[in-house]
């Protein structure tokens, strides 16, 4: 199995990055080919605007999902996102490692969404290409993540609400919209506050979902 993990996390030695490596190393122990975007690594430009084209189907005013089309059919995506679809072209599984800012993810992460899953690539405005008929159907993605709050604090009665219900728009109207087969998320809640031993716990369970896979 192809295997792209993106990583979204500022700091490379985090928890979300040692959760990033170990999904590569289990990964590839197991036979998968593994291949990692480190978006904060590699300064992946994070807005979507007239700069991401080469080739302009319009001049005079700037429909982002409009030149999307265009350059889908062209080839006038500029390197940065060239290379990020090929990447997923390649995959047959997908998995997002971040920390959830604000019950999303990093702003980078959301760059990615907006310029690599463009119309055209992803899905196909122009002909109703999306969710079962979504572009990037017959491929597996999976959310992987870290919070700052306990997990009671993400439960039906907790201050944040249900973690489900706060995913649902991500998975949803981002991931299934495309045609993607969104596996159930992996999630360390608070890691901050818990020993090292309760982390290295974690960590474990985490290997497991990874094998699993």
């Amino acid at each position: 199995m192809n295997v792209l993990i993106i990583f979204a996390h500022p700091e490379p030695n985090s928890l979300n990055g040692v959760m990033k490596d170990l999904a590569a190393k289990t990964m590839r122990d197991n036979g998968h080919v593994v291949k990692v975007s480190d978006l904060y690594g590699m300064h992946f430009k994070a807005t979507l605007d007239k700069q991401d084209f080469t080739q302009r189907k319009d001049e005079t005013i700037f429909s982002p999902i409009a030149e999307q089309l265009n350059a889908s059919g062209t080839g006038s995506f500029t390197e940065d996102i060239r290379d990020e679809m090929k990447k997923v072209e390649w995959a047959d599984l997908l998995i997002f490692q971040f920390p959830l800012w604000w019950t999303s993810y990093p702003a980078i992460l959301k760059g990615w969404f907006d310029r690599v899953f463009a119309n055209g690539f992803a899905f196909d405005s122009s002909k109703d290409k999306y969710y079962e008929t979504g572009l990037l159907r017959g491929k597996k993605a999976i959310l992987s993540f870290t919070t700052g709050a306990v997990k009671d604090a993400y439960s039906k009665n907790g201050p944040h609400g249900d973690i489900n219900e706060l995913l649902k728009y991500i998975i949803h109207n981002t991931l299934e919209l495309t045609g993607l087969e969104v596996l159930s998320p992996i999630t360390i809640f608070g890691p901050s506050l818990m020993s090292k031993e309760k982390v290295k716990e974690e960590l474990e369970r985490y290997k497991e979902r990874i094998n699993s896979l």
